[in-house]
């Protein structure tokens, strides 16, 4: 690693040059790779090793199990659908042809989310001469896995590239957005091209050949909105994954190893998770009391919850520490809001089952709001104090 400072040290351009995005691209690479030697010089600060780019991996890391079970389960479905795996119960057989064709499906989505988002940060940070900022990091990462496996890629690469102008440059940069930037890029995808974001045939990826017989890639939550309850898989096959929906949002499990990384890190909020989980269980409990008995209403509230992307937006979208609520009461409210909004859009409205997206949205509009009550509460609370004093 000496070596390879040394060497980065030796090509480093000057940062008042006439090539300002050759400087942007350095410092970018060099303190992704070493932790920068300078300290804040005024006002009294705590210095930590671990600075933002360091924090950023950690969630990039959480994501890796999902990203690898995505690839395997796009390979999976796509032998499903031609016939070549007859059920998921044969999920061990032909393990690395799934797994390669699914890498091979996967891994140009995340280049290009990589390689678009970057560029346009390379691209304002040499406008406005300063650094290149840390949060795409993740949301390269993120993109990918909440997008069906066919996305074209073209589509992808104009809605990273709306979502890093208009969602977060045109704010201020990162930690100064209002919504969640790979949730932008989803919102614009889906009202963009609604047909390659919705319907049976997006959710599978078929390779060449695109008129298979009898073939349906319905996702569990499309057929249930649809009535047609006897084609929602069991709870386990719900947890595991090995569902047709977006590449890193099928099973819980490989969700639940990156959540545990995120609150053992301390990265991930614990009350947004918990608060978002419970209030997404209350409000499908009562649709389930109500419901009739078979219908979409009536599902039981764990799996509903384990279906869609609700446990991969708990987990990673509704935690993310510059659109969510900062309070600790707060965090509390925000997760119960999103998840009952989850629940009400997924159940009350048929044409759209998926609810997630929309309700994590809302949350990252009213955060501040909520903020604000919070912390004018206590105020009160304390002004109320001394009076009583």
């Amino acid at each position: 690693m000496k070596a390879l400072e040394k060497f980065m040290q030796k090509v480093k351009p000057k940062e008042d040059g006439k090539f300002p995005l050759a400087y942007a691209i350095w410092d970018g690479t060099y303190t992704f790779l070493f932790v920068p030697g300078h300290t804040n010089k005024n006002g009294v600060h705590i210095r930590d090793s671990v600075d933002l780019k360091r924090t950023m991996i950690v969630v990039v890391l959480a994501l890796i199990p999902a990203l690898l079970f995505g690839m395997y389960n796009v390979g999976h479905q796509h032998f499903l659908a031609i016939g070549e795996c007859l059920s998921t119960d044969h999920v061990c057989n032909m393990f690395w042809d799934k797994f390669i064709f699914g890498a091979l499906q996967v891994l140009p989505i995340v280049i290009v989310s990589y390689s678009v988002g970057l560029g346009v940060e390379f691209i304002f940070a040499a406008i406005n001469r300063h650094p290149i900022q840390e949060g795409f990091l993740v949301s390269g990462m993120l993109i990918p896995l909440i997008v069906p496996a066919d996305i074209p890629l073209w589509m992808l690469a104009v809605a990273v590239i709306f979502a890093v102008v208009i969602g977060k440059e045109i704010f201020g940069g990162t930690g100064m957005n209002v919504l969640n930037v790979a949730l932008v890029t989803r919102a614009f995808l889906f009202f963009a091209f609604p047909t390659k974001m919705s319907g049976n045939q997006v959710w599978i990826s078929l390779g060449g050949d695109k008129a298979i017989d009898g073939f349906s890639g319905a996702t569990p939550l499309g057929d249930a909105a649809q009535g047609a309850m006897d084609k929602v898989p069991s709870l386990m096959d719900s947890i595991i994954g090995f569902i047709p929906g977006s590449i890193g949002e099928t099973s819980a499990i490989a969700i639940g190893l990156g959540a545990l990384l995120l609150i053992v890190t301390g990265i991930g909020s614990f009350r947004i998770m918990i608060s978002m989980f419970v209030g997404g269980f209350l409000t499908a409990l009562v649709f389930n009391a109500i419901g009739d008995a078979g219908s979409y209403m009536a599902m039981a509230p764990l799996h509903q919850l384990m279906l869609g992307g609700f446990m991969f937006g708990m987990v990673f979208m509704a935690t993310d520490p510059v659109t969510a609520s900062q309070t600790a009461t707060g965090k509390i409210i925000y997760g119960l809001f999103i998840g009952m909004m989850a629940l009400l859009i997924r159940v009350a409205n048929p044409a759209y089952p998926e609810g997630v997206m929309l309700a994590i949205l809302l949350g990252n509009v009213c955060a501040p709001l909520i903020d604000h009550m919070v912390v004018s509460a206590n105020i009160k609370k304390r002004l109320k104090r001394l009076k009583t004093a």
